[in-house]
């Protein structure tokens, strides 16, 4: 038998978009004689919709849309996701087509409810070894816990989170049935590392229910946060048969190949996957995302307040690798269809462009940067900025906003009637610095119809080490994701590995806001604590959601126990008051096991008693 996963890059209530990305799939389906193609979870309407799949009209045009979809199916079972609303009850399905007839719908019965996930508000669980029947526009169909046969071959379903529920998957009641081939759509979000997790749970499947395991998953960023890795896996008795490469640029990544079952592969002992490399991991993501979030957003590129530090230029370095990545895989006129970054004629000239010359003509069409200094400002981040900007191609400006600071400073001066100083006034003072620069770099992304790129990594985001309306002023924030030691360890390895060599100068330098006098040597780790301790803190608050006490414990050791009690303290009492700040934050990418996202991960009150007795006990 021939079998085929199509993963594809949807997007919610893009009708057209998912409908063409369909069609283009089974069509390839249709060219390769393919037997059965599996296509990911709630194909139709996209996984992301939220509160919509709440809508009664969803469920309907996603039905409507399936009848046109069905007649698209001749010669070819195809297995495609939708929401189906039965007696106001909604049920996450999978849809199997058989030339261009409807056999019946498999549901969802384990629905993902942590850490990113709230299907359980959307959608109803179904009960196991139930089959019903539904009248759907004047015809009857099945739904339930289905087993389905085509050419005496007989398969069944795990969507997704049913895979994931070790001893209560529904493969465990395959197996008894004489199910051969188990089917798994999916929309499981990425973070790095996961997929040597996937990889074992469709892998130690095939070989533990002695099955043919077909699974696939979503690709691209689907609704603005999270990132879909497009796998397609096909396993049989623990032999990969097929794995496809992750994190494509293509709209349809199609996979297929031959299974036998009438002389299947041996069962043999699992081949683990090489350990993963997260930095390759995290710019594979973090590009996709870039590209996909600028086109779906309508935008025409991005702006960026270059300060020279690690992590603007971390989103600098980002948006050159995304286009020298979807080159290398699509080509320079899909990249162009994609972003509409030039005009037919300036893309006859760009052809005549190949290499890193291409890549930084592109990029100058593409981001805009600017540092805006003041007399705070160091020779070296001036340097570290100017000098990436260059390497790159992008679009650099250079300006200071002095006389911005001085002339607020001033009226606020007049208004309370003394003046402000450092020893007094020292976070009021920091904090309209960093506001000042919001203004011109807005104007520069209203101009030009571009997003700006807030900067703030989950370090800062944890403890607030932002200025509101200042650095985190964005309509997206790429690297709020992961932590602020990830962004130092692959800025040099971008260097070393990538080729970046405008990295050199901030390689070389301490993170700083540099928003005090230069004379007070301001540095983030001395206004905090060192940045491996601060995401040691977090993880174990947070992650594995220990009480002070029980962080202090476990990292006793580290530091003496006065510095480290301090340490937890200040991490504590930061987080607490700094809650308002990440219900603010630009949107970002969930790239990591997790994130204090309050929005898609980490939910905590604005107002609480900020640890206060947890804190005065630790011993």
């Amino acid at each position: 038998m021939k079998l085929a996963g199509a993963a594809l890059n949807q997007t919610p209530l893009d009708w057209e978009n998912n409908l063409s990305n369909i069609k283009k799939a089974i069509e390839q389906a249709k060219e390769q004689k393919v037997d059965i193609l599996c296509l990911p979870e709630m194909t139709i309407p996209g996984y992301g919709c939220e509160d919509l799949f709440l809508s009664e009209w969803l469920s309907e045009e996603c039905f409507q849309h399936l009848l046109e979809i069905k007649e698209w199916c001749e010669g070819v079972i195809v297995c495609v996701g939708l929401p189906v609303r039965l007696n106001g009850i909604v049920y996450n399905t999978a849809c199997v087509i058989n030339d261009k007839k409807i056999v019946g719908f498999t549901a969802k019965q384990f629905l993902a409810n942590d850490g990113v996930h709230y299907e359980t508000r959307w959608f109803s669980s179904w009960p196991a070894n139930i089959v019903q029947d539904f009248e759907m526009l004047g015809q009857t169909y099945q739904i339930g816990d289905i087993i389905y046969e085509h050419q005496g071959i007989k398969f069944a379903f795990e969507i997704c989170e049913d895979a994931w529920r070790n001893e209560n998957r529904p493969a465990y009641r395959h197996k008894p049935k004489g199910v051969q081939l188990i089917i798994n759509p999916s929309a499981s979000h990425f973070a790095m590392s996961k997929t040597d997790v996937r990889y074992h749970l469709v892998v130690d499947a095939s070989k533990q229910f002695e099955c043919t395991y077909l699974y696939v998953n979503l690709l691209g960023n689907e609704a603005g946060k999270m990132i879909y890795d497009g796998e397609i896996l096909i396993a049989q008795n623990g032999n990969v048969i097929l794995r496809n490469q992750l994190l494509s640029f293509k709209d349809v990544d199609f996979e297929c190949a031959e299974v036998s079952f009438e002389n299947p592969l041996p069962l043999v002992e699992v081949t683990p996957l090489p350990p993963v490399d997260e930095n390759i991991e995290f710019i594979s993501a973090i590009t996709v995302a870039l590209l996909d979030y600028l086109r779906k957003s309508k935008s025409k590129g991005f702006v960026l307040s270059l300060s020279g530090g690690a992590d603007s230029s971390l989103c600098a370095v980002a948006v050159a690798e995304m286009v020298t990545r979807a080159l290398a895989e699509i080509g320079l006129e899909e990249f162009v269809r994609k972003t509409q970054c030039l005009t037919a004629e300036e893309l006859q000239q760009f052809k005549q462009l190949s290499g890193i010359e291409l890549r930084n003509a592109l990029v100058g069409k593409l981001l805009i940067t600017a540092y805006q200094g003041t007399e705070n400002s160091s020779d070296d981040t001036f340097t570290s900025a100017q000098e990436l900007a260059k390497s790159i191609g992008a679009i650099f400006y250079n300006w200071t906003i002095d006389q911005e600071v001085t002339g607020y400073q001033g009226k606020i001066e007049k208004a309370i009637g003394r003046p402000l100083t450092w020893e007094q006034d020292d976070i009021t003072l920091q904090n309209i610095q960093a506001r000042v620069r919001a203004p011109g770099i807005w104007m520069l992304a209203n101009l030009t119809n571009s997003l700006l790129m807030a900067t703030s990594n989950r370090s800062e985001a944890s403890v607030g080490y932002a200025t509101m309306d200042g650095d985190t002023a964005g309509s997206i924030s790429p690297i709020a994701g992961v932590d602020k030691a990830f962004v130092r360890e692959w800025l040099i390895w971008a260097q070393l590995n990538l080729g970046y060599e405008g990295l050199q100068y901030v390689n070389n330098l301490q993170p700083t806001a540099e928003l005090r006098p230069l004379e007070r040597a301001q540095t983030d780790e001395k206004d905090l604590m060192p940045y491996p301790l601060l995401n040691q803190i977090e993880r174990l608050a947070f992650y594995n959601r220990l009480s002070p006490q029980q962080v202090f414990e476990k990292l006793k050791g580290s530091y003496p126990d006065d510095q480290l009690k301090q340490y937890v303290q200040r991490f504590y009492s930061l987080w607490s008051r700094n809650q308002w700040k990440r219900e603010r934050y630009a949107p970002a990418f969930h790239l990591d096991d997790y994130n204090v996202d309050p929005r898609s991960w980490l939910r905590f009150p604005i107002l609480s008693g900020g640890f206060k007795q947890e804190l005065s006990e630790l011993k």
